[in-house]
């Protein structure tokens, strides 16, 4: 597959404006073991290869479980997530998939059970984001496996 368009270069203001929003993300307070899995949960339906290889690579490099990340696209049935985790995974898939059910009643319930109002704000402002990377790396074709987590980083700091 071939890079169709370069968005980093293209639009460096566009860019800048989703790190603002990813850089919020990362600084809220929630665990980055969850926002990994939201993240790469995320990813995995929308089809982008390019932010699934960056998250698994992220997730590993913080101490992540290889049984963990390959169980992730059937969670419910894997006995290795927390329920707070759980009910993120659930939240992240309403939100991602919103055309589908508009996140129903029921979802937000067993969200809020887990989480604050903040907590879940920030969880979604999470989806939000990385729903927006996939759509820029899917359109415009970001190549999976291309992605070299910096040296010594703790998290994702270039996208």
């Amino acid at each position: 597959m071939k890079t169709r368009i370069d968005y980093h270069t293209a639009s460096p203001e566009g860019r800048q404006a989703m790190l603002g929003l990813e850089n919020y993300v990362r600084q809220c307070g929630l665990e980055h073991s969850l926002l990994e899995l939201v993240k790469m949960r995320a990813s995995q339906i929308n089809g982008c290869a390019y932010c699934l290889d960056m998250h698994a690579k992220d997730a590993r490099a913080a101490g992540e479980s290889e049984q963990r990340l390959y169980g992730l696209s059937a969670w419910r049935e894997a006995p290795f997530y927390t329920d707070r985790e759980r009910a993120a995974l659930a939240w992240a898939e309403g939100v991602t998939l919103v055309h589908q059910d508009h996140v129903p009643d029921a979802l937000y319930g067993r969200a809020r059970e887990h989480f604050s109002e903040k907590e879940l704000v920030d969880l979604t402002l999470a989806v939000v984001a990385i729903n927006g990377w996939n759509r820029l790396a899917v359109a415009f074709r970001a190549v999976a496996g291309s992605y070299q987590r910096p040296q010594g980083a703790a998290s994702t700091t270039a996208r």
